[in-house]
C-alpha cells in the first residue's frame, strides 16, 4: 500500500470512529491532522483486538510482531502501518509508547483486581498516558516538562472516562475504582452496578476531585506544545 493510500485509510477510520475526538484533530496543520489520524488508527485496531468476541493475546501478540516488523523496515500488510511507521520518524516518538499501548489494551484481557491507587495510576497510564504523551510528540514541545505534564494529564481523563463509565464497566464485571477506595467509602463492588446510592456519590466526587487536580496541574502543557497545536490541545 502507498503512503498516501495508508493515511487516507488512516483519516477515514479517524472520521468514522473517533467521534468528538476527531474535530479537534481540525484544529491542526494538514500534516498533523495526518499524523494524528495514523495514531488514531493504530489505537483504535488496538482497541478492536482487545474488544471483540473471543478476544485473546495471541491477537495482539501478533500486531506488536506487525509492529516491529515494521518499525525494521519490513512492513506488514494492514494498511495502517506506512502512515504510522512515517509518522513515527518524522515526530521522533519513542516506540515504547506504542508497546505501552499494546499492553494497555492487553491488560484487559487478563482478570486483574486494583487495590491501590497506585494500581489505578498504571492502569490510567497504559491506556491514556502514552496516548497523551505520543500526542505532544507530534504537537511538538521543547521543554521536557511537557513529557510529564502530558502523563497526568492522561490520568485526568482516563479517571474521567472510569467515573463516567462506573456502572457499565461493572456490568461487564470490569472494576477499575481502587479497592481501598471502596473500603473508604463503604461501597461493595456490587453495587457498582446498581442504583447511585449517597455512599457512592461521594466515592465518585473523591475521584472526580483526584481528576480535578490532575488537570489543573497539567494546564502549564497548554503553553509547552508549539503553538499550531494550542488548538487541538485546548479542545481535547
Amino acid at each position: 500500500m502507498t503512503l498516501e493510500a495508508s493515511f487516507e485509510h488512516c483519516a477515514r477510520v479517524s472520521r468514522q470512529r473517533a467521534r468528538n475526538f476527531y474535530y479537534s484533530f481540525l484544529a491542526l496543520p494538514k500534516q498533523k491532522r495526518l499524523a494524528m489520524c495514523a495514531l488514531y488508527a493504530f489505537m483504535r485496531e488496538c482497541d478492536d483486538l482487545s474488544d471483540e468476541a473471543g478476544a485473546t493475546l495471541s491477537a495482539l501478540d501478533t500486531w506488536r510482531a506487525d509492529l516491529d516488523a515494521s518499525l525494521d523496515g519490513r512492513m506488514a500488510s494492514h494498511a495502517v502501518w506506512p502512515a504510522l511507521i512515517d509518522t513515527v520518524h518524522r515526530y521522533r516518538i519513542p516506540p515504547r509508547y506504542l508497546h505501552e499501548m499494546i499492553d494497555g489494551v492487553s491488560s484487559d484481557l487478563t482478570p486483574h483486581r486494583v487495590e491501590t491507587f497506585d494500581d489505578l495510576y498504571r492502569h490510567c497510564y497504559l491506556v491514556a498516558s502514552v496516548v497523551g504523551i505520543t500526542t505532544i510528540h507530534v504537537f511538538g514541545f521543547d521543554s521536557p516538562e511537557a513529557v510529564p505534564l502530558a502523563e497526568k494529564c492522561g490520568i485526568a481523563f482516563q479517571l474521567t472516562n472510569i467515573i463516567r463509565d462506573v456502572k457499565e464497566d461493572a456490568q461487564l464485571g470490569r472494576v477499575y475504582l481502587p479497592a481501598e477506595d471502596l473500603a473508604r467509602f463503604h461501597v461493595a463492588p456490587e453495587s457498582l452496578s446498581g442504583a447511585l446510592t449517597p455512599e457512592l456519590r461521594r466515592l465518585l466526587e473523591f475521584e472526580a476531585a483526584r481528576a480535578r487536580r490532575l488537570y489543573d496541574e497539567s494546564l502549564p502543557l497548554l503553553r509547552m506544545i508549539h503553538s499550531d497545536s494550542r488548538a487541538a490541545l485546548w479542545a481535547l
